[in-house]
């Protein structure tokens, strides 16, 4: 099955959005947690990125029922709930994404029923297309990743490298043994259990692993830090032509990271 290519958004802009829809992207993650939505622009946006043929994930504020419920509410293709840990507490959080009995989650009148009255054919068939992935970003549910890939709310999962090597006592995420380690424990388990996961590649060694893995979902791209490489890059090359290069070598825009 061919890599699913998707784009991490932080605030609700539409040309980002139809940019990204442009260069032929399969999905985009909106970014609830640390983006700037409130839940206006995600219910406005969320309905605006699917019409540009995108494939919506919502990661949402917190692993709390009113988020997960709210993001689905709205429209959203599936949901990544941040800050689960072990197996008992991602069984939990995650009932929230699927209606009883497989969950906990509550009915609403909106857009999931097209503003009518619900039938029981309409909730079998939301359990099933609605999808929730847990991010596993705390040791504890790397502990437990196996049985939390069993769960029956439980559809896939995304992996979160950067936290996960902080809550480990690892430091900044750097691609270590330690840190693949945790990743492929992940994978395997997802496997096993016939789910897709998700992994965000930012760099080329990150996007030719998951490639070689055949990862379902490979999040290629985050909207702040690619917009700042772009500046700088821009700025770098008119310095060059305004200035000149530095003679100590380095560019300019290595010495604004340095700062």
């Amino acid at each position: 099955m061919k890599s699913k290519t998707g784009f991490w958004l932080s605030d609700p802009s539409a040309p980002v959005a139809e940019i990204v829809a442009k260069l032929g992207f399969d999905f985009v993650v909106l970014d609830a947690e640390h983006g700037i939505f409130d839940l206006r622009d995600l219910e406005s946006f969320t309905l605006l990125v699917k019409g540009l043929g995108l494939q919506v994930w919502t990661k949402v504020l917190g692993p709390t029922q009113e988020a997960v419920q709210q993001a689905l509410d709205f429209g959203a293709d599936g949901v990544i709930i941040p800050h689960t840990q072990d197996r008992n507490h991602t069984a939990r959080i995650t009932s929230y994404a699927k209606f009883p009995p497989t969950g906990e989650r509550s009915l609403s009148g909106g857009r999931p029923f097209q503003y009518a009255a619900p039938k029981p054919e309409t909730l079998d068939r939301l359990n099933k297309s609605a999808l929730c992935f847990p991010l596993i970003e705390h040791p504890l549910a790397v502990r437990d990743v196996e049985d939390i890939a069993g769960l029956p709310t439980v559809d896939g999962c995304q992996i979160g490298p950067g936290d996960l090597a902080l809550m480990s006592g690892r430091g900044v995420y750097s691609q270590s043994e330690e840190d693949w380690a945790d990743t492929n424990r992940c994978v395997r388990a997802f496997r096993a259990a016939e789910k897709p996961w998700m992994f965000p590649a930012w760099t080329e060694k990150e996007q030719r692993w998951a490639l070689d893995q055949s990862a379902p979902f490979i999040i290629i791209g985050i909207q702040y830090i690619f917009l700042h490489g772009a500046l700088a890059q821009a700025k770098e090359t008119y310095d060059v032509l305004a200035i000149g290069p530095r003679s100590d070598g380095l560019s300019r825009a290595a010495l604004s990271n340095l700062r």
